[in-house]
């Protein structure tokens, strides 16, 4: 599995790191679909969205949206989001059929408000566990797991739809850690605050190669008490967070959660002996997944 050779291509963010990595915060409490279009549109400099979205896919492209479902309707991925992403990108020549809204476990996915029956020629939606996982475990540093095959066979282009919040035990759970839902075996990686083991999966080849760009759904946000759907620590950012690079991503969204932290009375997550390191680990000599450096990272707020 680790020898196949994966399409590759300049479209988006298969290159390595550029020296300063943008990240997009768009506003706006318009609705999903307007929220997408500005965010899209600023992160890309276009004048429209279909332009932005003809250079991360193109026609023929299996394009799978790997949402966050884990805390069902409260918190997880917007099912308007993904209905607007899905909306734009049959409009840039991506077939329905070609579309894939996947994550975990089905149940998940049904639990945050998405249909799952559906006739063959629409979009799909699967669970890994409906899908499987390769038989062969797929290696980086300490991360030893199988991947789902929805990633390995099925998609050539992966869109990251995480949610902005807070995790109790690797302190967020953003871009970088949204793909342990394409392994079978994440319980096992949330020792030491998830680092180095975030990072590590982060670098499995498929992932690595396939992930084109993440769109932070930061509509509802969650500063205390995730992954699962705790309201009384959630706020409406009505925003949306785009970057190529998730490691620039993840530094954004986690100050974006430690200002409401401070702004609530609640210890950095430093204090609380959750701060999420891995971020950086993504970031070192060994991984150069992309950026930490506020120096190279371009805030673009919208």
């Amino acid at each position: 599995m680790l020898r196949r050779s994966f399409f590759r291509t300049s479209l988006a963010g298969l290159a390595a790191p550029a020296a300063q990595s943008k990240v997009v915060i768009a506003r706006d409490a318009g609705g999903a679909p307007k929220l997408l279009d500005k965010a899209m549109q600023s992160y890309f400099d276009c004048d429209s969205p279909l332009e932005a979205w003809k250079r991360v896919v193109r026609p023929g492209e299996v394009v799978g949206l790997k949402v966050n479902c884990l805390a069902g309707r409260g918190n997880s991925t917007s099912v308007a989001l993904v209905e607007a992403i899905c909306e734009r990108l049959q409009q840039a020549g991506v077939a329905q059929k070609d579309i894939v809204v996947w994550d975990r476990l089905t149940s998940d996915l049904e639990h945050a408000g998405f249909r799952v029956a559906g006739r063959r020629d629409r979009i799909r939606y699967v669970g890994n566990d409906a899908a499987g996982y390769e038989d062969e475990l797929a290696t980086f540093g300490s991360a030893w797991s199988l991947l789902s095959k929805t990633l390995t066979r099925t998609c050539q282009a992966v869109i990251n739809l995480p949610v902005l919040k807070d995790h109790g035990i690797v302190g967020v759970t953003l871009a970088l850690k949204n793909l342990f839902g394409a392994i079978h075996n994440p319980n096992k990686y949330h020792l030491t605050v998830g680092d180095p083991y975030v990072a590590d999966v982060y670098m499995l080849p498929p992932i690595r190669q396939k992930v084109r760009l993440t769109i932070c759904d930061a509509i509802t946000a969650q500063y205390e008490g995730g992954p699962s759907f705790m309201p009384q620590w959630t706020w409406p950012f009505n925003g949306l967070l785009v970057a190529q690079d998730p490691v620039a991503l993840d530094s954004v969204g986690w100050q974006i959660l430690e200002r409401k932290r401070a702004e609530k009375g609640m210890p950095p997550l430093k204090a609380a002996k959750r701060e999420p390191t891995y971020i950086a680990t993504a970031a070192d000599a060994q991984h150069r997944i992309g950026t930490n450096d506020p120096r190279r990272i371009r805030r673009v707020e919208v």
